[in-house]
């Protein structure tokens, strides 16, 4: 690495080790050996909350009521211990320090720490690009930042979606293809973009997002610039090819994830539309107790779960080991899908899942091929948080290089951090001289 940028690293490294540090002796110094029992009361105060916070989910009524005051006692206990005990300031000042350890450790370790991008292939713009716009995606963004407009000023052919009459945008997708484009792209939600490059593999030609969607996790993994849309159409001038991986659910494709489960369950119901605070309470605790909904059971790679209540199958594994890393996914070609299944039996599993990927109720894995079976004849899913249902077993399988991906040359989220904070790089790194 560069001098400059070395000696930043380097005194990065220092700083969060010099943190963690700080984090281990400052409770020693100011409580001494109690500060080790003040600690275990805190985390049995938080596996007390998990285990109230299960209890809520998973019943109705006078227990709801009863498990919600336990886990909110729990926690107040815990504070009025640290206040009592005079510790309350050193608890946040640990805390902080924690996080400064965390901030610092991915600015030391950057692009090495992390997975390495999809190859960038340049190739000439498309000639006759064709884009999907649905207007009402992410709250208006289409109008608010003149996607239409600058499209069609950049030589694109526009059509809008209309809310008031839906339309199948994959058919409209092969139509454009028949018609001779050379390009699909989507303003729109990740659903509408998962079907319209579904057919853009199809036909092997270049698929564009434009990052016009309420969430764009899809547009977050490839690096877009999720703030102003309209940089996304830098790509149909001054773009690369970069080729990533679909998922298939039965004939769908997906981008992002599917997921199986209570969530998929609770989604389904006509009243969540209106009400979704009240269906997910109202129905909840049936679906985590299996008197609701179907029970699962996963195959793939060799692994068998049985009777999860949910379960994510994504497009490429989610992060692992990171907190600050939830959602996001290191890699879009790795060739494989990532699976991520909960299974949650009583108050003392909840509590564990304090523990992360580490807790026996959270079990993760990666396959090229899984399947989903059921009880019944048809399972609920939710398809790039779309809610369909499916014959089952759902068959679902990574198909490796499928898409081409258009995307600005320059674009803000390339450098990818770190999937996890490796200590004893950042301890190596730390103590090297250059």
């Amino acid at each position: 690495m560069g001098g400059g940028v070395g000696r930043t690293r380097r005194w990065a490294a220092r700083l969060a080790i010099t943190a963690v540090v700080a984090a281990v002796v400052l409770p020693l110094v100011a409580a001494g050996l109690r500060s080790l029992g003040l600690a275990a009361f805190g985390l049995a105060g938080l596996a007390v909350s998990a285990a109230g916070l299960w209890w809520a989910l998973s019943h109705r009524g006078l227990v709801r009521g009863l498990a919600l005051a336990l886990a909110v006692a729990a926690q107040v206990a815990v504070i009025a211990l640290f206040v009592a005990a005079g510790v309350l300031w050193v608890v946040v000042v640990v805390l902080a320090l924690w996080a400064s350890a965390c901030f610092a450790g991915r600015a030391a370790l950057g692009e090495d720490g992390g997975h390495a991008a999809p190859a960038e292939h340049r190739t000439p713009p498309p000639e006759r690009p064709f884009v999907i716009m649905n207007p009402r995606s992410g709250g208006g963004k289409v109008g608010r930042f003149g996607l239409k407009e600058k499209a069609e000023a950049l030589g694109a052919q526009v059509v809008l979606l209309d809310p008031a009459h839906p339309q199948d945008v994959a058919a409209l997708a092969r139509d454009a293809v028949a018609k001779g484009a050379d390009l699909l792209g989507v303003a729109g939600g990740d659903g509408t973009q998962a079907l319209v490059a579904g057919v853009a593999a199809e036909h092997g030609i270049p698929f564009m997002v434009i990052s016009a969607g309420t969430r764009n996790h899809f547009a977050l993994d490839l690096g877009l610039d999720r703030e102003d849309p309209s940089t996304c159409l830098d790509a149909l001038t001054d773009g690369v090819e970069l080729r990533i991986d679909l998922g298939r659910i039965g004939e769908r494709t997906f981008v992002n994830n599917v997921s199986f489960g209570a969530y998929a369950e609770v989604v389904q119901s006509p009243a969540y539309r209106d009400d979704k605070i009240n269906t997910i309470l109202r129905m909840l605790p049936d679906v985590l107790t299996h008197h609701l909904g179907s029970r699962l059971t996963v195959h793939g790679a060799g692994m068998t779960l049985t009777s999860p209540q949910a379960v994510l199958v994504s497009n490429n594994p989610y992060r692992s080991g990171d907190p600050t890393g939830l959602g996001r996914r290191d890699e879009l070609d790795a060739g494989v899908l990532g699976v991520l299944g909960i299974k949650v039996d009583n108050a003392v599993q909840a509590a564990e899942l304090l523990r992360g990927r580490r807790s026996s109720g959270l079990i993760a894995w990666t396959a090229d091929e899984v399947v989903v079976d059921a009880d019944g004849a048809e399972v609920q899913v939710g398809v790039d948080g779309e809610s369909l249902s499916f014959p089952t077993p759902v068959r679902c399988v990574s198909r490796p290089g499928a898409l081409r991906v258009r995307v600005p040359r320059h674009r803000p989220g390339v450098a990818r951090p770190p999937s996890r904070l490796d200590w004893r790089r950042l301890r190596d790194l730390a103590l090297s001289r250059g």
